[in-house]
């Protein structure tokens, strides 16, 4: 039997940028995929300073399941429209997370985590009784 010979694949980044900016992709070697520490310095989120932690994701959902309830959380913005069934789903997320984190959490991320679920939950009940 013949060996197969192997193929290499191509990686194309079409997030952004001209054509111009991207590498031809003329040969395996000169498509390589960029180290970490240089794809690192493209990232827009790493320059935002603000740090992703369990407790900003949590903050995170929290504030979105609040926006679908009709709270303006930056008044520079526009109010979005009331969306429970939506808002619902991010409590119920959150709540799985609860379940599934159980004793993997510090005490900070449970409070955290706690205390958004009860805000949550008191805000849809007294907007689903409306």
């Amino acid at each position: 039997m013949a060996a197969e010979q192997e193929e290499g694949f191509i990686v194309r980044d079409r997030r952004g940028g001209s054509h111009a900016d991207r590498p031809s992709a003329t040969s395996p070697a000169e498509s390589e995929i960029q180290p970490h520490d240089q794809a690192a310095h493209s990232d827009p989120h790493q320059d935002s300073g603000i740090p992703v932690t369990f407790s900003s994701f949590v903050i995170s959902l929290g504030s979105s399941s609040l926006m679908l309830m009709g709270e303006q959380l930056d008044p520079q913005q526009p109010s979005m429209p009331v969306n429970l069934p939506q808002a619902k789903e991010i409590i119920d997320l959150l709540s799985v997370l609860e379940e599934k984190t159980t004793g993997n959490l510090t005490t900070e991320e449970q409070a955290v985590l706690r205390d958004m679920l009860y805000a949550l939950r008191m805000k849809y009940v007294s907007l689903a009784a409306k």
